[in-house]
């Protein structure tokens, strides 16, 4: 398996998944290689969609916009709708605090071992 995957991160330094996805102000793309070696491609930033009383369908539609090249998400927490909604537009979604890079290569032994494969045209 030679392709690499693009995975996001809710995070607000880059350095640890320490974000709830409807709260996310920012996120990390990474590409990730079958061997575990990442990098950072880029930081996003996008408005939040979980102030207030309620996610906004806008704010929600944002983010997902923003994430469309990226075949997963690693995130704190995500609420059952944002879930839903990112897994309709084919971006797995994985809950998992704490440091970036540990997390980037536990994906990549996790996309090896179930022969996950990015979708066509990312």
């Amino acid at each position: 398996m030679g392709k690499n995957w693009r995975v996001a991160t809710a995070s607000t330094d880059g350095t640890v998944v320490d974000e709830h996805f409807g709260r996310a102000e920012d996120f990390y793309i990474y590409d990730i290689g079958p061997d575990g070696a990442y990098s950072l491609l880029e930081k996003r930033s996008v408005h939040p969609s979980g102030e207030g009383l309620g996610h906004t369908e806008d704010a929600m539609l944002e983010k997902i916009t923003a994430l469309r090249d990226c075949c997963a998400i690693l995130v704190v927490q995500i609420g059952p709708g944002a879930r839903r909604s990112l897994e309709l537009n084919r971006i797995a979604v994985f809950e998992a605090p704490g440091d970036v890079g540990a997390a980037l290569r536990a994906l990549a032994k996790y996309f090896v071992r179930t022969n996950y494969s990015p979708l066509p045209g990312l």
